[in-house]
């Protein structure tokens, strides 16, 4: 894929081109893409159905946003020859939400060509910061996934 193919990707065509969409956990929790380029992956998730006993978002939720935004990320920035694995994330959570929307921003930190490196800031409806991220993803050669 060009680098101009790559930054003019709509959302559509590139949940078409995946072999599950997007995948059944992120439907279950109601993640939705919003915006997808080689350096910028946007999505939202409801906080309703996704909370933990107190009421509040999950932390292992706003970690699965994390991951699919990260993930998408690498995966873009490694087709056609490569498969993007997640290998490593991590997560702060900042404060809560209880209600709405989240949406989370996915930036590049590294762009390697055998791994790549994202940060993900989750905020609220208000934009306050609830969470931040980092997801690092192994870039492996197609082939030895069978692809």
């Amino acid at each position: 894929m060009s680098e101009d193919a790559r930054q003019q990707l709509s959302v559509e065509e590139f949940v078409a081109a995946m072999p599950q969409g997007m995948g059944g956990l992120n439907e279950r929790m109601g993640i939705e893409l919003v915006e997808i380029s080689a350096d910028r992956v946007v999505a939202t998730m409801p906080v309703a159905g996704n909370t933990q006993p107190y009421g509040l978002l999950h932390g292992g939720a706003s970690v699965v946003l994390a991951e699919s935004l990260g993930s998408i990320g690498a995966a873009i920035n490694a087709h056609p020859d490569r498969v993007a694995v997640g290998v490593d994330i991590n997560a702060t959570h900042h404060r809560s939400a209880t209600s709405g929307i989240v949406t989370g921003v996915a930036t590049p930190v590294h762009l390697g060509r055998t791994s790549s490196c994202w940060e993900v800031v989750v905020s609220d409806e208000r934009g306050k910061r609830v969470c931040t991220s980092r997801i690092t993803c192994s870039l492996i050669p197609r082939e030895r996934v069978g692809m």
